[in-house]
């Protein structure tokens, strides 16, 4: 009964997680491109966009913690190792792309998104080389 009860526990924190990412997404790319196809570069409601995507990311960063505290201690580790990876994969490989920059070595700036990729697919790797080493 309590392995039920917990089961149900991390589908809603899932469901609930997955719609705040949701929200956030697209209130990002609200936020990205809503100046110039919705609003004409209008501050004031560029600056609401912004002001919802952060509250939806804030509420985003809240599901999260909140479906960590419902995970089991080895789903728990799983997760915070590939955090860790990703934390530390994002500062050093963030900074590099930085530098690269700052010295002229790549002939572009150095773009945000690129280092969001960069995050993402390490946590997403990490996370899967965990899951098999505690599988």
């Amino acid at each position: 009964m309590k392995n039920e009860n917990k089961n149900k526990q991390m589908i809603k924190g899932t469901k609930n997680l997955a719609l705040w990412t949701l929200l956030w997404v697209a209130s990002l790319a609200l936020a990205s491109f809503g100046p110039k196809f919705l609003w004409n570069e209008n501050t004031t409601w560029s600056i609401l966009a912004i002001v919802t995507n952060t509250a939806f990311g804030a509420g985003m960063i809240w599901a999260n913690i909140r479906y960590l505290s419902v995970l089991d201690e080895l789903q728990k580790k799983i997760q915070l190792d590939a955090m860790g990876i990703a934390l530390g994969v994002g500062v050093v490989g963030g900074l590099s792309y930085s530098v690269t920059d700052i010295a002229n070595v790549i002939s572009s700036d150095a773009e945000i998104g690129f280092l969001v990729i960069l995050i993402s697919i390490s946590y997403m790797i990490a996370l899967l080389v965990g899951k098999k080493r505690y599988a």
